[in-house]
């Protein structure tokens, strides 16, 4: 996959443009069941068409940019969105940089001045789609104002157990703790990458030693608690059972940490990279009176979390 950071104004004869192509445009956060529903009919019509199936997304997310605080963290960073679309068979991504000026243009400003100047045969967007200052612009104005110049398809809303699928409605799942539901609507396992750290070692005096995560990109991370997952490391998959939080037995309050225990994993991965797919949440973090209480309790979750993993009822 090709990919094409645009800043607004550009000139496209200086880029590598396909003759044609047929473009889904989208801030895709989460790419979630709603957001490949987008990207497959883009796909579909490319396959019809014998023409490349390219995406437009934004960079960083306009909300932030736009002051919502809430999506400095995002349910996809840049780099794994942009694998995710690799992976579905996309071959041109546009990377728009947004930014305050870029906020301000007119409906009519953004198709002459960006996607006239791109080759597109048809645009595919969502049921909700909006753009210009203000989000003034909207599906129905995009083939208002293109003048028949590329054909408009819009894709109706996705509903997943009669509600309707957005990313708005994962990140609630994820800070109320309702994992089941958060990769219901994701099609996949909710995951983060991060380094592993050294941390304060008293999971290894327990008998539980973890991996402690550092994240390197602006993730939103489920509510605290202990959680059944699935780690990958040296491109192995291994069970594991995961605490976020403030470690209250032993510290009462604190740094917010994200621990990690690998089941029938022994190696030293300091300083190497692990993705974290989480799969459920076993309970919330509380304080144990002792650390005997603690490690009874910790049993407990690795045992709950691997009948989880296996896949039995509990």
């Amino acid at each position: 996959m090709l990919v094409i950071e645009l800043k607004y104004p550009f000139d496209s004869s200086n880029l590598d443009l396909p003759s044609s192509q047929v473009l889904a445009i989208g801030d895709f956060d989460g790419v979630h069941l709603g957001h490949r529903e987008v990207i497959e009919r883009a796909l579909e019509r490319a396959r019809q068409l014998n023409l490349p199936a390219s995406i437009m997304t934004f960079h960083p997310h306009p909300r932030e940019v736009l002051g919502a605080d809430k999506y400095r963290q995002i349910l996809t960073p840049l780099p794994d969105k942009l694998k995710q679309f690799s992976e579905m068979g996309i071959e041109y991504t546009y990377l728009v940089s947004f930014d305050k000026a870029f906020s301000t243009l007119s409906p009519e400003e953004f198709i002459t001045g960006i996607l006239l100047k791109l080759k597109i045969e048809s645009v595919i967007v969502g049921f909700d789609f909006t753009f210009g200052f203000g989000g003034s612009g909207t599906a129905d104005s995009l083939a208002i104002i293109s003048s028949g110049q590329f054909a408009v398809e819009v894709v109706r809303p996705y509903c997943f157990a009669g509600s309707k699928v957005s990313s708005t409605l994962i990140r609630e799942n994820l800070q109320d703790g309702r994992l089941t539901e958060a990769n219901a609507l994701l099609g996949r396992g909710y995951s983060i990458s991060g380094t592993v750290v050294e941390g304060e070692g008293r999971g290894r005096t327990i008998g539980y030693p973890t991996a402690n995560v550092k994240l390197e990109l602006p993730y939103v991370v489920p509510r605290n608690g202990v959680y059944a997952v699935r780690v990958t490391v040296r491109s192995q998959s291994f069970g594991g059972v995961m605490n976020i939080g403030v470690n209250p037995t032993f510290t009462g309050e604190g740094i917010r940490t994200l621990e990690v225990h690998l089941f029938d994993f022994t190696d030293s991965i300091y300083g190497e990279s692990i993705r974290i797919d989480f799969v459920d949440l076993l309970r919330e973090e509380r304080k144990f009176n002792s650390v005997s209480q603690l490690i009874a309790q910790i049993n407990s979750d690795a045992d709950r979390a691997r009948d989880k993993l296996s896949g039995k009822v509990i």
